[in-house]
């Protein structure tokens, strides 16, 4: 786990190492056990490395094969490196060092971009090929590690995080204002667009080459994976399919402990981090596990049941963990907003403070910890959002009704009013074709509701739960804090996308059989947070976890920023998005966007996402423009 960055000068100018090494110090944090730099001519590779496997300086990067044809700088974990470098053993490769990153290396140099798809693990990579005088750049499958690039003029740059590549003299910072215009719809991107114009994100499942060869080089990207939700062609057995998620999770669990560091877990009190926890600490003896909890003493409806410690607390009485917890007060955002925004860089979905602190607390104890995330977008976790959409004429039909209740910081109606002052040249973006476009691989038909429920999964997963990695992946980096996602385990992913889709969600047939013009509280019923999704999991994870537990509504990890927002935190909302001076009012209309705010501190609307968005965009603005 660590921090890649990279730059080529098109015009054959000597790469400069102090620039090189300008990159890498701005992201030390990913990197606190070591630096290095690989120059050669125009061609310079950085690396920052926290050390997890192989703490020798044989691990050192980046890394030059044995035939100095090849140079590696790599970010991630590939947990089936044993078996792989068996195999390249097989052939007559040669080791000097244990780490999973030289067997990448060699996996590479053998079976080029077909590697890709052999790699379990998360990565972020760049490959040059001194012969061929090509760059290769890859993500793994889901998008765990993040990588950015950009040409302006005669650079090409890339990094782990953006800020890297902000530190080269000359590169240009402009706002990209359409991305900005998705952001505020989608409060996440949908796109390969970041807020910095040119700044692009490779996205997941893709690699990219950079042939130097060429008169005019340019980035080549290719898709060498994508999402397959599909229902089964065969009739299983539903105890089959029980143990077959049993196996592959606690497989995919014991992979992802491999570690020459402390290693420990997030503990929310939900069944997602219980199930990794229950686990892990079956083979991990006296695992740590954290939990951040909430002072809701001036929190108000649903949010007075944020707070799950009591919970947390039980399972790790439950599974002998050595538990450590915090709790967090009005105030801690103000606090740590600056630091938090400058470490985002672009803000994405949901409030993500709590979890900057929890990795803080973590970081404290263990260099390596797992989280549940992915368990909700695999398994079916969030079933009032599909149930939405599951009687449908057509795709188009379909694409209109998900589009249509799909969470936005701000209807369509109400763009062309708050984002008046840049209108003219943000008007072209169509916020449906970004949400249609998700959909890289249409269907030819869809026979029915699991179909469009399969197309839901896939959406969350190519949008929802990509944008949490990208949270995940900045907020843990920051405290030099390896994340690891169990959930993410290729052999599980393949068996969660052949499910059924009546394992995972308990009441689709009733769903289905619903009249709309019938009388009752159907949203009450079927289209709020319920125990609907999971079905599967919540079973298999009886044999290991309470069920008070595995029969627990959905909860998420959410402070209570509603009541704060306008209560204990108001007079920093009002400081911050009320000043008639502030940076936002220079893309936004004051007036619109105040009377959105009002709405929320009076308890007409609740607002606090948008709330939220608002302040880390005032924060980017100011550290980043």
């Amino acid at each position: 786990m660590c921090g890649i960055v990279g730059l080529i000068n098109l015009n054959s100018v000597a790469v400069a190492p102090p620039i090189l090494k300008r990159m890498t110090d701005e992201i030390a944090h990913r990197g606190p056990d070591g630096e290095g730099h690989w120059i050669e001519g125009n061609v310079g590779l950085g690396h920052r490395r926290l050390a997890i496997l192989d703490l020798s300086p044989a691990g050192h990067q980046p890394m030059v094969s044995a035939d100095h044809r090849f140079v590696l700088t790599y970010n991630g974990e590939i947990y089936n490196f044993r078996e792989l470098r068996a195999e390249l053993q097989a052939i007559g490769y040669w080791f000097r060092s244990k780490t999973d990153s030289e067997v990448v290396l060699y996996a590479l140099a053998e079976w080029g971009v077909q590697a890709l798809d052999r790699f379990n693990g998360m990565f972020a990579l760049a490959l040059w090929d001194r012969k061929s005088q090509t760059l290769l750049l890859a993500r793994d499958r889901y998008g765990i590690k993040p990588l950015y690039y950009a040409q302006q003029g005669s650079l090409f740059i890339f990094g782990s995080e953006q800020k890297a590549m902000l530190t080269v003299p000359g590169f240009e910072r402009q706002l990209d204002q359409s991305a900005l215009l998705e952001y505020f719809t989608f409060q996440n991107f949908f796109t390969d667009r970041t807020l910095l114009k040119g700044v692009k994100l490779l996205p997941a499942g893709h690699y990219a080459t950079f042939d130097l060869r060429h008169p005019s080089p340019s980035l080549q990207v290719v898709q060498y994976w994508d999402f397959h939700f599909r229902e089964p062609s065969d009739s299983i057995e539903i105890q089959d399919y029980r143990e077959e998620l049993d196996r592959l999770f606690q497989q995919a669990v014991n992979r992802q402990l491999v570690s020459d560091v402390e290693l420990g877990c997030y503990l929310s009190g939900g069944i997602d981090s219980g199930s990794i926890s229950a686990i892990a600490a079956r083979s991990y003896p006296y695992l740590k596990s954290f939990t951040c909890g909430f002072d809701l003493s001036s929190a108000s409806g649903i949010e007075l049941a944020f707070d799950e410690r009591t919970k947390a607390e039980a399972m790790s009485y439950h599974f002998k963990t050595e538990h450590y917890e915090m709790v967090l007060k009005a105030g801690d955002m103000e606090r740590i907003l600056p630091k938090l925004a400058w470490h985002l860089e672009e803000p994405r979905v949901g409030q993500s403070y709590p979890n900057y602190y929890v990795a803080q607390l973590a970081s404290k104890f263990v260099k390596v910890i797992l989280s549940g995330a992915g368990g909700d977008e695999l398994f079916g976790g969030y079933p009032w959002r599909y149930y939405r959409a599951v009687v449908n004429d057509n795709f188009e039909n379909y694409i209109d009704k998900y589009y249509r209740f799909w969470h936005r910081l701000i209807p369509n109606e109400q763009l062309e009013h708050v984002f008046s002052p840049i209108w003219h040249d943000v008007s072209h973006v169509c916020a449906r074709d970004l949400f249609r476009d998700v959909f890289k691989h249409r269907p030819d038909s869809l026979e029915g509701p699991k179909d469009y429920i399969n197309h839901s999964l896939y959406f969350e997963a190519k949008t929802f739960l990509h944008g949490l990695l990208i949270v995940e992946d900045k907020l843990s980096m920051a405290h030099s804090l390896e994340s690891r996602v169990p959930f993410l385990d290729n052999d599980l992913v393949d068996f969660a996308m052949r499910c059924p889709v009546s394992l995972k969600l308990n009441n689709l047939s009733e769903v289905v059989r619903l009249n709309e013009n019938e009388p009752g509280n159907k949203p009450q019923k079927f289209f709020q947070k319920t125990r609907d999704g999971k079905q599967i999991l919540r079973d298999v994870m009886q044999r290991y976890i309470p069920q008070d537990i595995t029969k627990a509504q959905k909860q998420g990890f959410s402070a209570p920023d509603a009541s704060w927002f306008k209560g204990d935190s108001i007079e920093f909302v009002k400081r911050t998005l009320l000043n008639r001076n502030a940076a936002i009012y220079t893309l936004m209309d004051k007036r619109t966007v105040e009377a959105l705010i009002q709405e929320h501190l009076t308890g007409q609307q609740n607002r606090r996402l948008l709330i939220w968005s608002l302040l880390n965009l005032e924060e980017f603005l100011g550290a980043y423009i």
